[in-house]
């Protein structure tokens, strides 16, 4: 029996998803994530839909084939042969087969041969977007794990110094050097530091969660990232205007809307289509087998062969008049198209909005890092200053505690400005077109 329970936890076991056995860096997330976000999956859906009704567009050109097969019966009185009517019983079966070839239809085929191909370069671009907000949505949710875990490690960190604190307050009260009071004082730092401690790895794993989902993990149990050395000496911004330059060209958002645009006018051309006339041709043959009840009838076979017969024949459909309708239909699609126009320069102007927004915001995180890390540097001098005079009992718990909680704010402040300067350059390299990368 614990021979069967144990095969059954090492057969469950190797089903499990093979993600816990290393970490993953940014790389591995953002791959993992486009194979499997349902987001992109949906637009994968919509960019095959496109390539079949391209498809279908193509075929339209060349003929259809049909079979007819009829089947027939006549009952009561008809007028027969000698001009009078009479009770008669007939059936009549037909056999057929037909073909029809577009010839001229206004050039409405080669028009939507070109937009569905348009359409279809469209859905392209609509999935490289939602590839493109999937990447900056894990690349955010990347370094919010990382800033997760330097915070969680200061806490730690703090706790640990806390502890050491706590021993020579009590190795002093048995010397007789400090009171009582102090050493229930760095015990109950140990204790709040504790706390923050949990607080903050809770923030790391509540990230990771995140992440995860993000990634449509099916736990999160196991999984971790790998943590890349950043480089805290960061590399000059580009104007504004010379990354818009660059975007506006290579963007999947500003292409679609471009694609969508030009097909616009091929649906002017669909719809004005209609006003010119239709030729077509068409062919068949067929034959027939006819049956009267009570008379001698001829053989099928040679019925089969008398009644043969074969036929060509070319259509001309003249428009008319069609009570405006493609008159509104040619009006309806020039109004698209406006849209579609304004459309596309909002969706330029979104752009320009956007990567003015990520220039700014990373200028001021860069400066915010700047000053945090002078800040920090001076913080942590001051608390190792008063660390040693709260060791020798030349400063009290309140002046230790809040030059501890100024050091602890700094750098919990730089990492923060750290980190949000790196996602704002990062991103901004992105409409650039250089890939996210943490290395």
């Amino acid at each position: 029996m614990k021979a069967k329970i144990l095969t059954l936890i090492v057969a469950t076991a190797s089903c499990l998803p093979s993600f816990a056995q290393e970490e993953w860096d940014l790389r591995k997330c953002i791959d993992y994530a486009i194979e499997h976000n349902l987001s992109i999956k949906q637009q994968e859906a919509t960019r095959d839909q496109n390539a079949v009704e391209l498809n279908s567009a193509r075929w339209s050109r060349l003929p259809n084939l049909n079979g007819n097969v009829g089947q027939s019966y006549t009952y009561g009185r008809a007028i027969q042969a000698h001009n009078t009517y009479g009770n008669r019983n007939t059936q009549n079966t037909n056999f057929s087969l037909g073909t029809n070839v577009p010839l001229f239809t206004g050039l409405q085929i080669p028009n939507n041969i070109a937009l569905c191909k348009l359409n279809l370069k469209a859905a392209i671009e609509d999935l490289n977007k939602a590839k493109e907000d999937i990447i900056i949505q894990v690349t955010s949710s990347y370094l919010q794990v990382l800033f997760d875990e330097e915070l969680a490690k200061i806490a730690h960190s703090q706790v640990e110094l806390s502890r050491e604190q706590l021993k020579l307050k009590t190795a002093f009260f048995e010397n007789g050097k400090a009171s009582e009071a102090e050493v229930y004082d760095a015990r109950s730092r140990v204790a709040q530091d504790e706390m923050s401690a949990v607080q903050a790895d809770n923030n790391y794993r509540l990230a990771l969660l995140d992440l995860s989902q993000l990634l449509e993990l099916p736990t999160p149990d196991g999984f971790r990232i790998a943590s890349p050395k950043v480089d805290d000496n960061f590399n000059s911004l580009s104007l504004p205007e010379d990354i818009y330059a660059d975007a506006v060209l290579t963007k999947p958002g500003i292409k679609a809307a471009q694609y969508r645009l030009q097909g616009a006018s091929k649906n002017i051309r669909i719809a004005q289509s209609n006003w010119y006339p239709q030729l077509s041709f068409g062919a068949g043959l067929g034959t027939s087998y006819y049956k009267i009840a009570g008379e001698e009838n001829v053989s099928f076979n040679s019925q089969w062969h008398q009644n043969f017969n074969k036929y060509f024949q070319f259509s001309l459909s003249i428009p008319l008049f069609n009570r405006f309708e493609t008159r509104n239909r040619v009006k309806m699609a020039r109004i698209q198209r406006t849209a579609l126009s304004w459309k596309l320069e909002e969706s330029k102007k979104l752009l320009f909005k956007e990567i003015q927004q990520a220039y700014y915001n990373a200028v001021a995180a860069e400066s915010k890092f700047k000053s945090s890390r002078t800040a920090t540097e001076s913080a942590e001098a001051s608390f190792r200053l008063m660390s040693e005079k709260y060791a020798n009992g030349k400063a009290t718990a309140t002046e230790y505690n809040e030059m501890r909680t100024n050091w602890m704010k700094a750098t919990s402040d730089m990492v923060q400005a750290k980190y949000d300067y790196l996602f704002r350059s990062k991103i901004l390299d992105f409409y650039k077109g250089i890939p996210l990368t943490l290395e």
